[in-house]
């Protein structure tokens, strides 16, 4: 084994670290270590002169490993990494320890305690050093293909920016159309433009796009493969109607005898058991909802396949199990809107008049339930007094903590529009204001002197008169430490926050990605990897990751759009080598280590042995834990080294 030259770097970070450490009292501790042939500091070893002075060191010195005193190495052991390459060393051969997250922010009040926990950190990251062995980065072949899951404005933002790119793009969506919930609004805050003029020309550029294969009513039911080679299987339900064939004339919906609640208006309308979801909707045809029908033969029905001149109904269609071959996936599965009778104070779902915005959304559009005219459920009369409650089902430690982050101004928006159209009297109550983008408080300032009262409280209860149907709002007004009661309230409006979709835990789940506490999706890394998931290859855009508006929720899908296309264009990628090793001559084939692997990497080869597939496996170390033969060994992460680091900490403290 080659004779072990050790150079080891501290950085001051600033202040961060040098502000509470005594580096130089770390330096003399560390120059007496065996094997360790140089101790340098810096101010800042990942600026270009740091990275300079690691790189003269390494020729100069002949150093074989190298330990870094640094900052996490979420932040930059790619950046050290590639320093080593250029200095033609093997990336690999390098160990950081981390001075700040696990140190000196956390013991800042204790410098003494820090210098002795640095020595310790830094001690350790030799002792693991003297063992570590050059690696070899595996390539594999990417797929020039993309699978967009889900089809809002986040999908399909990411579709077009990759089938503009010249890349095949497969956009799956579990309704009859795509659109998402942008699709239900009526206007834009805070230009207040049309939300449909804005999208559904996008709608239409997907459909008729040659490089993207549109699946509605689809499911994602597996996933398997690795980065650049993905193998997606989707269950597609049958719509009955030839999307080909159908001309939209609407003939077929109106000879159906069935009226059932319109998912698209919020079940403030009625639709038929055929039925086009809206007048734009892509694919532009009709859906046989086959719950609902009251029969596919002419005994029973069969009206529509009647009427039906362009004989696009058929109901002896069926499901579709397909196997699609990607490159990368990105995940944009939206978000719900809260359901607000879980808080059951306001009287959602028992008190008619009581309503949240999306049901407004739906009776301020003119192509709506209510023609564009905001009714009060209960008569259908037009309100004159309005209540708004912010946060329902937000930041609230009952339901959600989180901030949903468009509640406040898409209320803003809705009762500008309302005392515009209709000069009516209206309160909102809010606990904070966050008007937070572009254009966003000038807006809401207007909407101000346009006569809307912004009350600063809480609502605590709604209750209803239950002969006129009127509202009683008892809340507070915390500006003027006073309670508030407003009686004769003709509509209540919830402002409902954003919940993940049933649907992202389930993907999570086929994907191998991590939730965060909240439901939603987790990113790689919340400020440099925003759009990367902890699965190469698999991206997540919109609402899907979190609580976002319009604007931002395409920017990240251009974002995961321009992510894929990276890789994409590669044609073939480096896979990090963390990735377990079997020893056949060790191994029984008794398959524990395939039972137990949460990315399913390991196989049984032709010689009865397991196998790992090093581009789907991540390192976790499961395998080599359970192997009873001890025949898998983690590599970059062995059992000696982690003992080598153990027993260097305790030798230490003796």
């Amino acid at each position: 084994m080659p004779e072990n030259r050790i150079g080891v770097f501290l950085c001051h970070c600033g202040s961060n670290i040098a502000g509470v450490v005594d580096i130089q009292r770390v330096m003399e501790a560390i120059r007496a270590l065996p094997d360790v042939i140089l101790v340098e500091d810096y101010k800042y070893m990942c600026s270009k002169p740091g990275q300079q002075l690691l790189k003269d060191a390494i020729k100069k010195h002949n150093l074989t490993k190298i330990v870094i005193g640094s900052c996490s190495p979420r932040m930059h052991e790619n950046t050290f990494r590639q320093a080593l390459r250029e200095a033609g060393h093997n990336p690999y051969l390098l160990e950081i320890a981390n001075l700040r997250e696990h140190d000196s922010w956390i013991h800042s009040d204790d410098p003494e305690a820090a210098t002795e926990k640095a020595v310790d950190l830094v001690r350790m990251a030799v002792a693991r050093a003297r063992l570590l062995e050059p690696l070899e980065e595996p390539e594999v072949d990417i797929k020039k293909t993309s699978l967009v899951i889900g089809g809002g404005i986040a999908g399909i933002s990411a579709a077009l920016d990759l089938a503009n790119a010249g890349f095949k793009v497969y956009l799956v969506e579990k309704e009859a159309t795509i659109g998402g919930k942008m699709a239900r609004h009526d206007k834009t805050f805070p230009t207040l433009d049309c939300a449909s003029c804005i999208l559904t020309p996008k709608m239409a550029e997907v459909g008729a796009h040659p490089n993207i294969t549109l699946l509605t009513l689809a499911d994602i039911e597996a996933v398997e493969g690795y980065v650049g080679n993905f193998k997606v299987t989707v269950r597609q339900k049958p719509r009955y109607v030839d999307t080909e064939k159908c001309t939209s004339c609407g003939d077929c919906a109106e000879v159906c005898p069935v009226d059932v609640p319109s998912e698209f208006d919020a079940n403030l309308a009625y639709r038929r058991a055929i039925y086009i979801p809206f007048a734009q909707a892509v694919p532009s045809a009709y859906v046989l909802d086959m719950d609902n029908c009251l029969g596919v033969d002419a005994v029973r029905c069969g009206k529509c396949k009647t009427a039906c001149e362009a004989g696009a109904i058929d109901y002896d269609d069926h499901e579709r199990v397909l196997t699609l071959e990607v490159g990368t996936i990105i995940v944009a599965t939206g978000f719900e809107v809260f359901d607000a009778t879980q808080k059951p104070e306001y009287g959602y779902g028992e008190y008619p008049n009581v309503v949240n915005i999306m049901e407004i959304e739906r009776m301020l559009s003119s192509a709506g339930p209510t023609g564009g005219h905001v009714v009060r459920p209960s008569d259908l009369k037009e309100p004159k007094r309005i209540v708004y409650i912010q946060c329902v089902g937000s930041r609230d430690e009952r339901t959600n903590r989180y901030c949903s982050r468009i509640c406040c101004m898409t209320s803003i928006k809705q009762a500008r529009m309302l005392r515009e159209k209709t000069g009516a009297d209206i309160w909102l109550f809010y606990i904070d204001l966050r008007t937070f983008g572009k254009g966003y408080e000038e807006f809401y300032e207007a909407t101000a002197e346009a006569g809307v009262t912004f009350v600063r409280g809480r609502v605590g209860e709604i209750l209803q008169d239950d002969e006129t149907k009127d509202l009683i709002v008892r809340g507070e007004d915390t500006l003027l430490g006073r309670p508030v009661v407003l009686e004769d309230i003709d509509l209540v409006v919830l402002a409902t926050g954003m919940v993940p979709t049933a649907s992202t835990s389930h993907v999570a789940h086929l994907l191998n990605l991590s939730l965060s506490p909240d439901g939603f999706l987790m990113e790689a890394h919340p400020k440099l990897r925003p759009v990367d998931s902890f699965n190469d290859g698999i991206f997540v855009a919109g609402t899907a990751q979190g609580p976002k508006d319009i604007p931002d929720t395409v920017a990240q899908a251009k974002a995961a759009a321009a992510g894929a296309m990276a890789l994409m264009g590669k044609g073939r990628i480096k896979v990090e080598p963390y990735y377990s090793v079997v020893d056949e001559d060790k191994c029984a084939g008794c398959r524990v280590c395939i039972s137990v692997c949460p990315y399913n990497a390991i196989f049984v080869n032709e010689r009865g042995a397991s196998e790992v597939n090093p581009a789907l496996c991540k390192g976790c170390g499961t395998c080599t834990a359970t192997c009873p033969s001890g025949a898998i060994r983690s590599q970059h992460y062995t059992d000696g080294q982690i003992a080598a680091m153990i027993h260097e900490y305790l030798s230490a403290q003796q």
